[in-house]
């Protein structure tokens, strides 16, 4: 947690706007993870992950800085464009678009399409012609800490019918993407899969297909509870990949960070509702916050992503506790197969600080289940 954010929280407590729960997110922070990104990998181009906070200030920063943006939908590109950024500078990365949502985006000018099948080739054949498009392959996601299903991607072997089938359809087969799981701590993981995508590449050009593009997707983490390494540390092992497997013919390559770009940027402060336990007998204290699963902190579905959580009575003795949100829904617990240890002194009332949360929760809080308002959001 930077010291603006500290800053910022206490002068609401002192003007007596301190409602909560709140998320702030530091700019500053994101503008650095941006340079040291396009720092570490000079010949790759960003392409952000609207998605993982698509707050019009983060893609008004990014956008200034030269960022380029993957979206999902028409409302994140036009978000995107509403910042000046020129279409050529978006891809519409998702592999499952309506044919008239294709439309809408060749019609504001973006020419970068993702494709997992025929079925999506001919879709963009048919509403963005001449549009460049690159097949997106399957990943094992080994190594990460939140691993990706088999929904977007298809087999590799599958990959050169499809950008061939592109090709025959008058678009500009341009390259393959991949993405190797979410909070990746494995810096080697993109080796495994880079062999792929060239054998991909070769397949291609032996069919006269000259591929021009790699996109190596997200997967870039921030740190919560455990130490993640350097982006220099991926950078440097994507490079080494990149010539193992390409040689001296490296390919245009683009990267999506999403989380890896604003998840250390936010924290979130939160209140303590309810401390109770089930029965006498049970050690295990049940803590309940005014924010859980349905006010943001989706990400803590399985227990996958476990935040670090700073209190005002850290330093005293620790014990585990159950913690869930405050919603009526049995689903709304954060941790209970793994308890989370948290002061014995802890009180109603208290604030607690839930950092690493720049990334995946403003968004997910965007509905107000059971009337509880959105997460309020502040950028500084």
């Amino acid at each position: 947690m930077t010291q603006r954010i500290r800053d910022f929280l206490r002068n609401r407590r002192d003007t007596g706007r301190d409602e909560a729960p709140c998320l702030v997110v530091d700019l500053e922070v994101v503008r650095d993870n941006y340079l040291t990104f396009a720092k570490t990998l000079p010949d790759t181009r960003v392409f952000y992950a609207v998605k993982a906070n698509p707050a019009p200030e983060v893609l008004s920063l990014l956008a200034s800085l030269g960022s380029c943006f993957d979206t999902a939908s028409i409302p994140e590109i036009e978000m995107v464009l509403a910042t000046g950024c020129a279409p050529d500078r978006i891809s519409f990365g998702n592999t499952i678009k309506k044919e008239r949502d294709v439309a809408r985006a060749y019609a504001l000018g973006v020419r970068l399409f993702a494709v997992d099948c025929k079925a999506e080739v001919e879709k963009v054949a048919r509403s963005a012609p001449g549009s460049r498009v690159f097949c997106r392959i399957l990943s094992d996601c080994v190594g990460a800490e939140w691993p990706l299903s088999r929904k977007f991607g298809c087999e590799p072997s599958m990959a050169a019918d499809v950008l061939e089938h592109a090709h025959k359809l008058g678009l500009e087969a341009h390259g393959v993407s991949f993405h190797v799981g979410s909070q990746q701590r494995n810096t080697n993981a993109w080796d495994r899969a880079l062999a792929q995508a060239a054998a991909v590449f070769r397949e291609c050009g032996e069919r006269g297909i000259n591929l021009a593009m790699v996109n190596l997707g997200g997967g870039f983490p921030t740190k919560y509870l455990k130490n993640v390494p350097t982006v220099k540390s991926y950078g440097s092992a994507i490079f080494r990949a990149l010539r193992r497997h390409f040689g001296n013919r490296i390919p245009e390559t683009i990267i999506e960070p999403g989380r890896g770009m604003v998840g250390n940027a936010g924290v979130i402060e939160s209140e303590v509702v309810l401390i109770s336990k089930k029965s006498e007998e049970d050690d295990v204290r049940w803590v309940y916050l005014d924010i859980g699963k349905f006010g943001g902190l989706a990400e803590t579905m399985d227990e996958s992503i476990r935040y670090p959580i700073r209190t005002p009575r850290d330093g005293d003795a620790m014990a585990p506790c159950v913690l869930a949100g405050p919603t009526c829904d049995s689903a709304d617990v954060l941790y209970e197969k793994q308890p989370y240890p948290l002061p014995v002194s802890l009180e109603i009332g208290d604030r607690l600080l839930i950092e690493g949360t720049g990334a995946y929760t403003a968004t997910y809080s965007a509905v107000a289940f059971n009337g509880f308002s959105p997460l309020q959001t502040f950028h500084i």
